[in-house]
């Protein structure tokens, strides 16, 4: 399926030229939401999705549960390219697959802990409906400090900014996941020293 707006392939200025190389190099191709979305606005709107991810390493919550929260919201909304994209991040980290696959199932899955079940629990509250039960909120503190809720909320509030922009543009998957396994495959294995 088509974007609503046609990628630009070969972008004005040095700045964007750089991005898109960057992006290259980073991903394996030019990302879409950069050819369709920010390449048609100021750098300073490209800039705020870098400076999202900055902010994401200053997280204490587990890049795990922070990418498990992602990609619940991503899966919520229905968007195809965050989804891939975190997907591509999960195989890169060599995380665990099963976990995503079964994010579905959170709630009754071994796979998750209570702690996993009590964030998902809430970011799908407050994803679906806008608005969080207090026990929900009461389960999520059990296990929570205050700065990581915060963070939470956080990823949610930032994860809904990447979601509407990519679904807004119809913007679908840039099949990275496909790319990253097919990288990851070709890396050589360690050699082990003895």
């Amino acid at each position: 399926m088509d974007t609503f707006l046609a990628p630009i392939e070969n972008p004005k200025g040095l700045m964007w030229k750089l991005v898109y190389y960057f992006s290259r190099r980073q991903f394996g191709k030019v990302l879409t939401p950069l050819k369709v979305y920010s390449a048609r606005l100021p750098l300073a709107f490209g800039t705020f999705y870098g400076k999202i991810g900055k902010l994401d390493k200053k997280l204490q919550l587990p890049p795990e549960i922070a990418l498990l929260i992602r990609e619940q919201v991503a899966r919520l909304n229905v968007c195809l390219f965050c989804m891939d994209i975190a997907r591509s991040f999960i195989v890169k980290a060599s995380m665990n697959e099963a976990k995503f696959d079964a994010l579905e199932e959170y709630r009754t899955s071994a796979l998750f802990t209570d702690a996993e079940r009590a964030a998902l629990d809430y970011v799908t509250e407050l994803t679906k409906h806008k608005k969080v039960n207090p026990e929900t909120f009461s389960n999520l503190a059990r296990y929570y400090s205050e700065r990581e809720i915060c963070e939470i909320v956080w990823l949610v509030a930032s994860e809904h900014v990447y979601n509407m922009t990519n679904i807004g543009l119809n913007i679908h998957s840039d099949l990275l996941c496909d790319i990253s396994r097919k990288n990851k495959s070709r890396q050589p294995e360690p050699v082990p020293v003895h």
